[in-house]
């Protein structure tokens, strides 16, 4: 909410970012000062911003249930013993370590206690990470879906940075190649790889293609939308992963289906997405996240991106499992197809 806020002051003081220096006119996404979503939706205004806030600070006013997420005891001998069976562990919130054809790949890394610019405040962990990071094992690969402070966070990455044995690649949308060069200053540019939409990269033995996903991007009150965000596709070994990142349901996840599914597994976001007058274009809710696994044609889903930070939004703690569930039965979805793990659990993928 603290970011909302910003946003609202960068359009009631009208900043105007930079000219976009990747545009291309041929591309229906890139304007001049940015990027845009395949079906642009107007931006929140002024309003919208003070109507959010109010609601959410009556919600935070309603007593709230007290879930227990907290995280089981990682198989560290498992984890380390990388031996090419798919397996996947949800760490917290969109960082999932996903195992296969031998490589170690980390999605959006946030170990840090606040989501936030800053370590005194913002949206804190309800729960620590179920890998810490000095357990894990060398990270060949991460890939990042955007620059929002609980995707990007620069102290996990400068630390993943500094792991023994020598840097991960990082793949990340168009324009983060930059915050890169000024943050993680220690990283060879050879280590960033920027991609486009559809755009593909054979990386640290994987294919990894970045995908349109609807959503947006910002990192200060004046640079919205300067950055691309997208999900990614992971190939390797004949197993095929999608990560979602945060995304909001549109016609792009059929068209991910089409051009790069099959998937065998696919992370996908189901939590932070009330009030839903505000969120639906940001934030998928369970059911959409349900019709978004069946849209790009995964086999298996993995529930991401709820539990593990305080109350970003406007709905319950516990309340995207119970809406996963009744999304599962409203749509004929076996809970083994679209399953959750507690933070820290690893399931071996046949």
């Amino acid at each position: 909410m603290r970011m909302l806020s910003l946003l609202r002051m960068a359009r009631v003081l009208k900043f105007a970012p930079p000219e976009n220096p990747y545009f291309d006119p041929a591309k229906p996404h890139h304007t001049r000062l940015g990027f845009r979503n395949n079906q642009p939706t107007r931006p929140p205004s002024g309003e919208d911003f003070a109507r959010l806030q109010r609601e959410m600070r009556e919600a935070r006013q309603q007593p709230q249930p007290d879930p227990d997420f907290s995280p089981v005891t990682p198989d560290l001998a498992l984890l380390h013993g990388n031996d090419g069976r798919p397996r996947v562990t949800w760490i917290g919130h969109s960082t999932v370590l996903l195992q296969i054809a031998g490589r170690n790949v980390l999605t959006d890394p946030i170990f840090s206690a606040r989501a936030s610019p800053v370590p005194f405040a913002g949206p804190k962990r309800r729960q620590p990470p179920g890998v810490r990071l000095r357990d894990l094992p060398h990270i060949d690969l991460v890939v990042i879906s955007h620059n929002h402070y609980d995707h990007l966070d620069a102290r996990s990455v400068r630390a993943l940075a500094r792991q023994r044995g020598g840097p991960p690649r990082f793949a990340v949308p168009l324009g983060l190649e930059r915050w890169f060069a000024r943050h993680v200053r220690r990283l060879g540019r050879d280590f960033v790889t920027s991609l486009d939409w559809w755009d593909r990269a054979d990386i640290a033995g994987l294919t990894v293609t970045l995908a349109p996903v609807h959503h947006w991007s910002a990192r200060t009150p004046w640079d919205r939308n300067t950055n691309l965000w997208g999900g990614w596709s992971i190939a390797g070994a004949g197993f095929r992963f999608f990560f979602s990142g945060d995304i909001a349901y549109s016609a792009d996840a059929a068209e991910i289906g089409r051009r790069l599914g099959p998937f065998d597994l696919a992370a996908i976001a189901v939590g932070h997405y009330e009030p839903r007058w505000f969120m639906r274009g940001s934030h998928v809710n369970p059911d959409e996240a349900v019709r978004v696994h069946r849209d790009i044609r995964s086999r298996r889903s993995l529930a991401i991106h709820f539990g593990t930070f305080e109350r970003l939004t406007a709905e319950a703690l516990d309340q995207p499992l119970r809406d996963l569930a009744a999304a599962r039965l409203a749509h004929g979805v076996a809970e083994e197809e679209f399953f959750s793990l507690r933070h820290g659990e690893t399931r071996v993928l046949a």
